[in-house]
């Protein structure tokens, strides 16, 4: 059989991608109506497309009833890049880091409410802080974490803390959302966060995010030693790593 060339389409699909476009192209959350005129769609097919695109946690809807784009996205371009050419691009530039402050450093990512370790280069040293590639640890427990959820803006953090219940892993752990949500946003204001002793006792962490060329908080970078020979001073080479990071991925 002659094989059709008319291009195929499916209605459903072209219409949520259509509203994930609109949804981009607004800096704040985006009202129903809005979408709505944007897209020429029906209020009610809007309505009924966004909530599926909301099941599938590709889109959020906040408080106020309005829409934006959804974690999932960000886990899927995160994931994307992780597989392709994060880890690559991101080597040469941790051994570099290693070298420089004979610690161990990692790379990660956010997927769900968790940050997994992709990639590490660590110091010849006897004693470091080994980080498995693979383990996982929550976001508010961790540097990198911390950024995330800072970067999300303060709805998240709050939903993050209703859903986890912020578990302490030690004496350190943070375990109220008023105080996670300060350390996360003056985070990220900064551009550097720590993990003081917060997943476990005795080692500390710097970390900084990686941004793509959308201006996506895709992975973060992030030193960890024991706590008595971390420094602050650190930062100032972590930062300089990261927006080398970020150049390469376009941002």
């Amino acid at each position: 059989m002659k094989e059709n060339n008319k291009e195929y389409r499916i209605q459903a699909i072209d219409r949520a991608t259509e509203l994930l476009n609109a949804i981009a192209r607004y800096p704040e959350p985006v009202s129903l109506k809005i979408l709505s005129a944007e897209t020429g769609f029906h209020s009610s097919t809007t309505f009924r497309i966004l909530a599926a695109l909301i099941h599938n946690r590709l889109v959020e809807k906040g408080s106020a009833g309005n829409y934006r784009l959804g974690m999932r996205l960000l886990q899927l371009g995160a994931r994307l890049h992780s597989n392709i050419d994060i880890r690559s691009l991101a080597m040469p530039i941790m051994e570099d880091l290693r070298d420089r402050l004979n610690e161990s450093v990692n790379l990660t990512i956010r997927e769900g409410d968790e940050v997994v370790y992709i990639e590490k280069a660590t110091p010849k040293r006897m004693m470091h802080v080994q980080q498995l590639v693979g383990s996982r640890a929550p976001l508010h427990v961790t540097a990198v974490g911390k950024l995330m959820l800072g970067v999300a803006g303060d709805e998240a953090i709050d939903g993050y803390a209703t859903r986890t219940n912020l578990p302490a892993y030690t004496r350190n752990t943070i375990n109220s959302v008023e105080r996670l949500r300060k350390e996360c946003n003056e985070a990220v204001s900064r551009g550097f966060a720590f993990d003081n002793e917060e997943a476990e006792i005795d080692v500390g962490c710097i970390g900084v995010l990686i941004y793509d060329n959308t201006n996506t908080a895709v992975a973060g970078l992030s030193v960890s030693s024991p706590i008595d020979r971390r420094r602050d001073a650190w930062a100032d080479d972590l930062i300089e790593a990261g927006k080398k990071l970020s150049a390469q991925l376009g941002h």
